[in-house]
């Protein structure tokens, strides 16, 4: 073995035994383990019957919060229906039939635009014929 290496072995286990051997303040207190724990336990157990009665009522608030949102929400949907429901009687109550689909009035309006479009081009043009030819 290189003498570098076991120099820093040496170092090592030379270190690691007094590490090890350190006492932690709370040594010097009197009171033994179990009861430390002991109150501990106890004071967890606390913290926690408290955080469950939290929970619990958060839960109730955010119940009665989305109860109270839903039946906003309800009684919107409710005036809509209603004012659909009038909306549909009226349009089945007109004896006025309708003479176009929506698809037949697009069609129209289509074909009026192209001619109207077809009269702005001939007029356009002027009155003067110009004889019209390829150049070379």
């Amino acid at each position: 073995m290189r003498q570098g290496p076991l120099c820093l072995l040496l170092v090592m286990l030379s270190i690691g035994p007094p590490a090890h051997a350190e006492e932690t303040p709370d040594a010097g207190h009197s009171t033994p383990l179990s009861l430390s724990a002991g109150s501990q336990i106890t004071e967890l157990q606390q913290r926690l019957k408290e955080s469950e009665r939290l929970r619990d009522e958060l839960n109730k608030q955010l119940q009665s919060a989305d109860g109270e949102r839903e039946s906003v929400q309800l009684t919107r949907l409710r005036q809509e229906n209603q004012r659909l429901k009038l909306q549909l009687k009226e349009a089945q109550a007109s004896p006025v039939p309708r003479l176009l689909t929506d698809q037949q009035q697009w069609f129209v309006t289509g074909a009026g635009v192209a001619l109207l479009a077809l009269l702005c081009g001939i007029f356009a043009g002027g009155r003067r014929r110009q004889r019209r030819q390829w150049l070379n």
